[in-house]
């Protein structure tokens, strides 16, 4: 091995635990990260003649890209520049947005936010930020310590982060109180059997423990999904993305 690919795989292994950097791992990643402004800053491939017909194939806006910035390096190397290394054969690095200020974020918001209380499953999580993405929410907040930039949830997510703001706060309390608050919890008002405010907090719990009482107590509206008997739960991304529907 190389200098050069020792110093690659070491900047990789960095960024995944820097928090202003990104690690997009997989085309459908990059692609949606350069389609909402990300500056990537570094793009590899073991086979860019393979990426490059898949790019012509599924993304053709991004085959400019590729053509004037994708290194090519030897399999060795790509292999240990992620956990699992992508099937489309494509990794790069990009620079974060900085983080937003909270109280603008939420004065300003155009849809509704979704807030997650402490999630812990990094694939729900990014699927839960694609599917708010995709329905137009205003952000996605996350409570506790996760990272939503973890590059696990920007896998799940394919890079759909840079289409809203996805951000962090330590806690419900450290959140300023500019909007409505609605609570999905299985006591609520069966959707769509209630009219819900214009861009408000929609909260949702983790997967094992559901939302705190703290989040309960200070909703002003608590709303559920009907589900079929002898059904308790459905995924966190699938009642986000019902719940953005309705």
């Amino acid at each position: 091995m190389t200098a050069t690919q020792a110093d690659l795989i070491s900047q990789f292994r960095t960024a995944r635990r820097d928090q202003s950097k990104a690690v997009l791992e997989g085309l459908h990643a990059i692609k949606h990260a350069r389609r909402f402004g990300a500056a990537i800053t570094c793009c590899v491939s073991d086979n860019p003649a393979h990426s490059l017909t898949l790019s012509q194939s599924l993304a053709p806006d991004l085959v400019p890209f590729l053509d004037t910035s994708l290194t090519a390096i030897p399999t060795a190397t790509f292999d240990q520049l992620a956990p699992k290394p992508h099937a489309t054969r494509l990794i790069a690095l990009a620079d974060r947005p900085a983080p937003p200020d909270l109280t603008s974020l939420l004065q300003s918001a155009q849809g509704p936010v979704i807030l997650l209380d402490q999630p812990q499953h990094l694939g729900n999580t990014g699927a839960v930020i694609r599917a708010a993405a995709g329905l137009n929410a205003a952000a996605v907040i996350t409570l506790g310590t996760i990272d939503p930039w973890h590059p696990s949830i920007l896998r799940a997510a394919a890079g759909l982060h840079y289409a809203l703001p996805v951000t962090s706060a330590p806690a419900f309390s450290s959140l300023p109180q500019t909007q409505t608050l609605i609570a999905l919890d299985p006591t609520g008002t069966p959707l769509p059997a209630t009219t819900l405010p214009a861009n408000p907090i929609i909260a949702f719990g983790s997967e094992r423990q559901g939302l705190s009482p703290d989040l309960l107590n200070a909703a002003t509206h608590t709303i559920a999904i009907p589900m079929a008997n002898g059904v308790s739960s459905l995924n966190l991304a699938t009642s986000v993305a019902i719940t953005l529907h309705h």
